[in-house]
């Protein structure tokens, strides 16, 4: 028989919010009543019966180990840069904030073994948007040139990217501070300049609005404005820019920066390089191209963005015997959880990260060390 004396109900509250499950709809699932899960998760009584643990195992897809467990770190939505938090559901919004959870757990579980790249993000509260972004491509040398892999060179800084969990695919992206750590979580069904876009995004919140403040519809227009002036300089726009711009026009100058159509269109009328009535004819023409639903010559889903650093952290670990399938048992979860978290990685072919863009170098590498 199990022992229940060590039942955590934290651990129970944490694998239905990760799992996006409302407590009607999984004690329905678990044939009990709601108030009789609620009783459980709220500590007031242990699960008494072998079946029912074994049904909350299958059901949540967490071993049965890990209800038995420390609490699982908290993460409070009041530090987090959620956008649009009024029209989230809960059930998003919670599952969102079990997969940063997990990150923190695996985080403090690697840091225990290796040096990660130590943080390098500048606090620019209280700057103009447009200036932090300028002041942070000189703070990290990288001038006015397009920036090949926004991930690598975050994580070469010390910010830890991870991806969103499938409860989560209706958001787009979020980010947070937590004992100067800084993390970033982004969706992987979106286009790839979109996903790109969203990273810049993101990074504004953390140089900008550190600890989730300020927050609302002002902090979303500055993270904006950031990231379009961080992903386009001004300098390098004005020197490819031509007189008359096309949409043709358009689509051929958004390679030199990986970016959407429409969030070059924008940056154009953003610095007076085209007027309010051409912005408003080429998004117009954008539309009737059917350019809104579907990036004109995107960039390939095979070199979508992704970690640099977590491969790294695997191959240093199998040098000393330790396996994915070790991490996750640590953890007290399945591996697809870690999958979940790791952009699906097939770490076991990656050679210490090693990028599939060829335009990607090795400036970007993270330093990491076995402590």
């Amino acid at each position: 028989m199990t022992n229940y004396n060590s039942f955590n109900p934290n651990r129970l509250r944490f694998a239905r919010e990760a799992r996006a499950f409302t407590i009607k709809k999984l004690s329905e699932e678990l044939h009990i009543s709601a108030k009789t899960l609620s009783i459980y998760e709220n500590g007031q009584l242990e699960p008494s019966k072998d079946d029912l643990l074994n049904s909350l195992s299958n059901i949540l897809q967490f071993p049965i180990d890990f209800f038995f467990m420390d609490d699982v770190i908290s993460l409070e939505k009041t530090i987090v840069s959620f956008r649009s938090l009024a029209r989230m559901s809960a059930s998003t919004r919670n599952a969102s904030l079990c997969s940063g959870r997990l990150a923190l757990e695996f985080i403090g579980w690697v840091e225990n073994k290796i040096e990660l790249p130590p943080n390098s993000i500048p606090d620019y509260r209280y700057t103009d948007p447009e200036a932090a972004a300028l002041k942070l491509r000189t703070q990290w040398t990288i001038g006015d040139r397009p920036i090949k892999n926004l991930i690598h060179l975050l994580e070469a800084k010390g910010v830890k990217v991870f991806s969103l969990n499938r409860a989560t695919f209706d958001m787009d992206a979020y980010s947070f501070w937590i004992e100067n750590k800084a993390f970033i979580f982004l969706n992987t069904i979106k286009s790839v300049e979109r996903s790109r876009f969203d990273t810049a995004h993101e990074l504004g919140h953390l140089v900008l609005h550190k600890h989730g403040a300020p927050s609302g519809k002002m902090a979303e227009i500055e993270a904006n404005r950031f990231a379009s002036a961080f992903l386009m300089p001004e300098s390098d726009i004005r020197h490819r820019a031509i007189q008359y711009i096309s949409l043709s026009d358009v689509i051929k100058l958004k390679t030199c920066w990986l970016v959407s159509a429409a969030a070059l269109i924008r940056r154009l009328k953003d610095l007076s390089i085209i007027t309010e009535w051409h912005y408003n004819r080429l998004n117009i023409d954008l539309s009737s191209a059917g350019f809104r639903a579907k990036e004109p010559d995107p960039i390939s889903i095979e070199y979508r963005e992704r970690s640099k650093l977590i491969p790294m952290i695997f191959k240093l670990l199998r040098e000393e015997g330790i396996t994915k399938g070790m991490v996750s048992n640590a953890l007290g979860i399945y591996q697809k959880d870690l999958d979940d978290l790791f952009f699906n990685l097939a770490l076991t072919g990656i050679e210490g990260g090693a990028s599939t863009n060829p335009n990607d170098g090795h400036r970007n590498q993270p330093n990491l060390k076995l402590i």
